[in-house]
């Protein structure tokens, strides 16, 4: 994919034409190859976008205006169809380039495993940072069904990458009891239930740290975001998740690239899943793109 020119389909909500003078890459990553339950987060990025037109520019909670911010729509990348591991390729060089360049990258997904080769080339270039993770599930398993490229291993992969000490897990309420018993007995934080609180207490212990952070839109409760694939019942409100992503923006912890993922359109014909993903992404980019 280039980065010289502008996006032709539509683009999130002031987007600017010129990547080189943009901080931050807004991008893509359609893919649901590995789902478990119900596919079509391959959708989210194109509504995440569409949706954003509706938002206003200023942010009352951050007092700040997209202008502020230079940010890129690169679109999608061209993931091959029901090809996870070269999809996995695809993005971990993608991202790669994205970082030499010096850019700050903001995924849209597309199923959680995406976030893996995210992270692995984030890993490259910052060595010893942290990987903040907002999710309803654990996702930490070696395998599914004997697949080990699978939406439910990413965490587990991270892990095994940057050190269980290194992942901050929050509002995790679901997941088989060897998932929870690896979390506790392996050094890793997991936070369950809730999120803002629980972020509050520990992010003074990263202070000065570079930190990644993936947002699994299935943290929300159903009744906020029923276009999900893997919907789990007790989730958080929208507005807890407005206040964690206002948390790490007020903290002394530096963003070094995020991502949100696990938007399915078709389930939600009311159109709210992505409104409110569109609106964190805007909270994400007036907070961590600095």
């Amino acid at each position: 994919m280039r980065f010289d020119e502008a996006y032709s389909g539509k683009v999130f909500i002031m987007s600017r034409e010129n990547f080189d003078e943009a901080s931050a890459v807004i991008y893509g990553m359609p893919m649901d190859w590995t789902v478990s339950f119900r596919p079509g987060s391959r959708f989210g990025p194109g509504r995440i976008r569409e949706a954003s037109i509706g938002l206003e520019e200023y942010s009352p909670y951050m007092d700040k205006h997209l202008e502020e911010v230079s940010y890129f729509d690169a679109g999608d990348i061209p993931l091959p169809f029901g090809n996870a591991e070269r999809s996995l390729a695809m993005i971990e060089e993608y991202i790669g380039k994205l970082l030499d360049f010096g850019k700050f990258p903001l995924g849209l997904g597309g199923e959680h495993l995406v976030t893996w080769p995210v992270v692995k080339a984030m890993h490259r270039k910052h060595p010893d940072m942290a990987f903040i993770h907002i999710d309803a599930h654990a996702d930490l398993r070696l395998e599914y069904e004997g697949e080990v490229l699978s939406h439910s291993t990413p965490v587990r992969k991270i892990c095994e990458l940057i050190g269980p000490e290194n992942v901050y897990s929050f509002g995790i309420r679901s997941g088989m009891r060897e998932e929870f018993e690896f979390a506790k007995g392996s050094g890793m934080h997991m936070s369950k239930f809730h999120v803002a609180e629980p972020l509050r207490k520990m992010l003074p212990s990263l202070s000065g740290r570079k930190v990644y952070v993936t947002i699994d839109i299935d943290v929300l409760d159903p009744a906020f975001a029923p276009g999900t694939g893997t919907a789990e019942a007790g989730g958080i409100s929208s507005s807890e998740l407005v206040e964690a992503i206002q948390l790490i923006s007020d903290s002394d912890v530096q963003v070094v690239g995020a991502d949100l993922v696990e938007v399915a359109p078709v389930y939600d014909p009311s159109e709210q899943t992505v409104i409110a993903a569109s609106k964190f992404v805007r909270e994400m980019l007036l907070g961590w793109v600095k």
